[in-house]
């Protein structure tokens, strides 16, 4: 006797997902999967918003005072492939790259940095995530995990992305690809820099 057939539902495409209405759409397609974001704890806001914070100085042209070189953005649909279209915590174009703020929804220049700040969705951002990031050449992302209060800086690489470094609160590093200016980790998670 054979077995019944699977159904296995049709993958969900990007046209799926732009048709949720743009002010309840805080979803991401993964794998040709509609998921929708976990709802961000203050934690993750907090590390959030002082990760832009700190990473301001090089949104600006390069030379000058601050390092520059940089356009930032945060919680935009970022368009990978045909069933990926994730909306990173913080996101990061090289101006040589992109001479202009990347547009649109969603934005379809592979940006050049990445970060994900773990919530809800921990084995999306550590697993099928990051594996696209890497597919797609992403040269730089890190993890930010509120919970263990650490950072991991990953550089691509033809084999896997590699660990450059792992920090915790009180740890003084210079992460790339934003080495020009170090960051106390502790500052992430509302700690005060005593040079700011």
């Amino acid at each position: 006797m054979n077995a019944p057939a699977l159904k296995i539902p049709p993958a969900a495409s990007l046209a799926d997902l732009l048709a949720i209405p743009e002010e309840t759409r805080r979803h991401e397609l993964i794998d040709g999967v509609i998921v929708e974001k976990g709802a961000a704890s203050g934690e993750h806001g907090g590390v959030q918003r002082r990760l832009a914070a700190r990473i301001d100085p090089f949104e600006r042209r390069p030379g000058g005072r601050w390092p520059g070189g940089w356009w930032f953005a945060t919680e935009v649909d970022v368009f990978f492939d045909a069933a990926n279209t994730f909306r990173p915590d913080v996101a990061g174009w090289r101006r040589d790259r992109s001479p202009e703020q990347p547009r649109g929804v969603p934005v379809t220049l592979r940006p050049d940095w990445v970060c994900e700040i773990l919530s809800t969705n921990r084995r999306n951002d550590l697993v099928k995530k990051k594996r696209a990031y890497h597919r797609h050449q992403v040269p730089h992302s890190w993890i930010v995990d509120p919970a263990e209060e650490t950072l991991s800086v990953y550089r691509w690489a033809p084999e896997g992305y590699l660990e450059i470094l792992t920090a915790e609160r009180g740890d003084r590093i210079a992460p790339e690809p934003f080495e020009a200016i170090p960051l106390l980790v502790g500052v992430l998670f509302g700690d005060e820099d005593e040079e700011g």
